[in-house]
């Protein structure tokens, strides 16, 4: 599952498997367009915790004019809607929705990954997938859908059910359900409840329902370690660390923490959805490990 041609097979077998989100996903634009524009601006801000007030201050502009804005008394602008919408971070498929709801054209894209327009975009997260070689990184949008990955991967995904592994695969299903990662994953309480929390701040970003189904989903699944409410660390963390016993090691224990990258300033849909996680050994018996097996070609 690597290089650009990976990459536009997984974007066609999304394209055909996740009909049923973005049906979804359609339904929930069409009541959005069906409300006005006012409310779900408030929403926003209500989801952000702001006072109208408050609001009102960052944005620079009067509450008097945000009130008769939230209310229907006043229509706002093309450029006040994106204005609001910047100052609120809402991400930009439902700043589209916002503009429809006030009237106007939507003023992001979504290109298909495969499209040629996108070859930059795929060359440079090839290559930082094969860069990031002998340690695994793969590339998800931001509900987990496994977009691309380099060969080191596997280390992760070895011994997973077929059916967890098919398109569109999701990340945090292959992590946490039963007949995937979770049973080599030593801190299986911590690991969890540090994707689960990860997942309920992007629930709070985008206000998305499948990603709410996607959490109760996961929640459901069994554990038989307590799951801590804060995140705390072991003697030694800097960071949250995963730690996994690995069959072709002799269930030898490895050990990673990780990173999240995002293309900066990004002006359409999909790029701005798409995230990469690279993980790095998190002590040297790990890095020894993972390069004795890009030198072996066990990867």
């Amino acid at each position: 599952m690597q290089g650009i041609q990976h990459v536009q097979h997984v974007q066609r077998a999304r394209d055909v498997s996740s009909g049923d989100h973005r049906n979804r996903q359609q339904a929930a634009a069409d009541r959005q367009r069906s409300r006005p524009v006012g409310e779900l601006l408030r929403e926003w801000r209500e989801q952000r915790r702001l006072s109208q007030l408050e609001f009102a201050i960052q944005a620079e502009i009067s509450s008097r004019h945000l009130s008769f804005v939230e209310t229907g008394r006043a229509k706002p602008s093309r450029e006040m809607v994106l204005h609001l919408a910047e100052q609120l971070n809402v991400p930009l498929r439902e700043r589209n929705h916002l503009l429809l709801a006030a009237g106007y054209a939507p003023a992001y894209a979504e290109t298909a990954l495969d499209s040629p327009e996108m070859e930059a975009v795929r060359a440079a997260v090839r290559q930082v997938l094969t860069g990031h070689e002998p340690y695994p990184a793969l590339v998800v949008d931001y509900r987990g859908t496994i977009v691309d990955m380099n060969a080191s991967t596997s280390i992760f995904t070895e011994g997973a059910a077929p059916e967890l592994l098919a398109h569109p695969a999701n990340c945090l299903r292959i992590a946490l359900h039963p007949n995937g990662l979770a049973p080599r994953i030593i801190n299986l309480g911590e690991w969890r409840a540090h994707l689960l929390s990860r997942l309920k701040r992007q629930i709070a970003l985008t206000t998305d329902p499948a990603l709410t189904e996607l959490y109760n989903e996961l929640q459901s699944y069994p554990c038989d370690q307590p799951m801590p409410d804060v995140e705390l660390p072991r003697p030694g963390d800097f960071v949250a660390s995963l730690h996994i016993r690995s069959p072709r090691h002799g269930n030898s224990e490895l050990s990673f923490f990780s990173t999240v990258a995002t293309f900066g300033t990004p002006l359409d849909i999909t790029v701005a959805e798409l995230a990469i996680e690279s993980f790095f050994p998190a002590d040297a018996e790990t890095a020894a490990l993972l390069r004795e097996d890009q030198t072996n070609g066990a990867m």
